[in-house]
């Protein structure tokens, strides 16, 4: 008789600290190990890193990781923070060109979306409230696994 594994998500709430995502990062490995998914582990770190320190450095407020199941063998990382801007690339437009390659930033975004499955945004419309700001997420294994 086949089983069926059960959905789950995890939420980490980070306080603004530059040492937060690392942090976020060694929970996210220890979780997909736990969901038997170790296999996931370095694109999903990857995207939560660019992710999640988009939103250290770009934003004011505090932020939060969000790590979940959306099939058999897949996950969708997302990132949510304050700032109810989104950056280029997540409502389907096109990135900015890459920069330079001796540039020091810019690359983040390029990466998630060449790293992932599929990309998205929910904006959260609750001004003066802890549930404005915007969800970024990516997907990453099931079908497509990368």
């Amino acid at each position: 008789m086949a089983t069926v594994s059960p959905s789950w998500n995890y939420t980490l709430h980070l306080p603004r600290d530059p040492r937060a995502p690392g942090i976020a990062r060694g929970a996210l490995r220890l979780i997909l190990a736990a969901h038997e998914l170790p296999g996931l582990a370095p694109t999903v770190e990857l995207l939560a890193a660019e992710l999640l320190t988009n939103s250290h450095l770009h934003t004011a407020g505090p932020y939060a990781l969000r790590l979940m199941s959306t099939q058999p063998g897949g996950v969708r990382v997302a990132v949510w923070d304050t700032d109810p801007r989104v950056p280029p690339g997540f409502k389907g437009d096109p990135l900015d060109p890459a920069p330079p390659a001796d540039s020091e930033h810019g690359r983040g975004l390029h990466l998630v979306r060449e790293c992932a499955d599929d990309v998205g945004v929910s904006v959260l419309r609750h001004p003066g409230t802890s549930k404005a700001g915007k969800l970024l997420w990516a997907d990453c294994g099931g079908d497509g696994v990368r």
